[in-house]
């Protein structure tokens, strides 16, 4: 019998008409998709265990993103520098304090740039995603110095300059060098003057549970929650790689080479000075020293907010920092004592 004549055996028909042993076309289309999510699960869930104050700092990134605000990278002075910016209108240069990082104004920036202002956040030399390079001294005029430059680079020839805690030293620094370049300045809970300092600043480069809860105690008292064992395996990471730049700039201020007592009445443009009336790192006695001591400043103090007021109370502080930026004439020297909840 040749082939013509023999018989081929189909399988019966499907209830649905078609034929039982057709492959369906999409299987490999949903097999590949369903392997894409399990991998992208397994790699987000391992990212999230071995980095998750990275993972953080993403979430901060895409919510500045969303509100039209960029990361980018310039060379200041040599060095490769971070910086966020966004917005338009006057610019306002914003300085993190020790061993932070531009995303420390991640709940200001976005307010400040609805407010009219364009906004620059860097990374100081040594933090963030800025370079870290080893022979630096990371002292109070180096990272001014730094900022400076990067004023001059950006061709911002009338500046606002806001800084936190160090880098509130800085922002005066600043304004003390270069006063033609400031318009404004707006500090947060800052150092530079100087006070009897009633703990072991080594807690600020924690490397143990017990120094990063009594950090948390002296930054936020009362506030912040417990660090969860996760995150705290993550910071002492970060400590153990840079953790050497803290402990240089702390080494550095110190010396009290750079302190700004008796040099603050040089200061002639407007000054917002606010401060947590909580906050155990520099005590209110400060504010209360600087406002003193520059005659036509605004001196804000918040009830139940600590040395991290510009992040922990932002609701209640940006607005009354955009009104000190944006009052024409400049607001009269004055103090507020803001009560908790307003």
């Amino acid at each position: 019998m040749n082939d013509s004549n023999k018989f081929v055996t189909m399988p019966p028909p499907r209830p649905d008409g078609k034929p039982s042993g057709a492959a369906n076309p999409f299987r490999p289309v949903l097999q590949r998709t369903l392997l894409v999510i399990i991998s992208f699960a397994i790699g987000f869930g391992l990212y999230a265990c071995l980095r998750p104050v990275e993972l953080l700092l993403t979430v901060v990134q895409v919510k500045l993103r969303l509100d039209g605000i960029t990361s980018e990278f310039v060379s200041v002075d040599g060095y490769r520098i971070h910086y966020y910016t966004g917005g338009s209108g006057p610019p306002i240069v914003l300085v993190h304090g020790l061993g932070g990082r531009a995303e420390d104004w991640g709940n200001l920036m976005p307010q400040l740039v609805h407010g009219g202002h364009r906004v620059f956040a860097l990374d100081l030399l040594g933090y963030g995603r800025s370079a870290r390079p080893r022979g630096a001294a990371y002292s109070i005029p180096q990272e001014a110095g730094i900022v400076e430059k990067f004023i001059a680079d950006q061709n911002l020839d009338r500046t606002d300059v806001a800084g936190w805690s160090m880098g509130g030293w800085i922002a005066m620094r600043i304004a003390l060098d270069e006063p033609e370049h400031v318009r404004r300045v707006a500090i947060y809970d800052s150092a530079g003057l100087r006070y009897d300092v009633p703990f072991d600043t080594s807690l600020f480069w924690p490397d143990n549970p017990t120094k990063l809860a009594t950090l948390r105690d002296l930054l936020s008292p009362g506030i912040a929650p417990a660090v969860p064992a996760l995150i705290q395996r993550d910071i002492f990471r970060l400590t153990r790689r840079n953790g050497w730049i803290v402990q240089r700039s702390m080494q550095s201020m110190l010396t009290g080479a750079d302190v700004l007592d008796g040099k603050l009445a040089a200061l002639k443009m407007p000054v917002l000075i606010v401060w947590g009336k909580q906050d155990k790192v520099t005590p209110v006695a400060v504010a209360y020293t600087i406002h003193a001591q520059v005659p036509q400043s605004v001196l804000e103090i918040y009830d139940g907010c600590g040395h991290l007021a510009a992040r922990e109370c932002s609701d209640r502080i940006a607005p009354n920092t955009v009104g000190f930026f944006n009052a024409e004439p400049p607001l009269a020297a004055q103090i507020r004592e803001i009560p908790a909840g307003k």
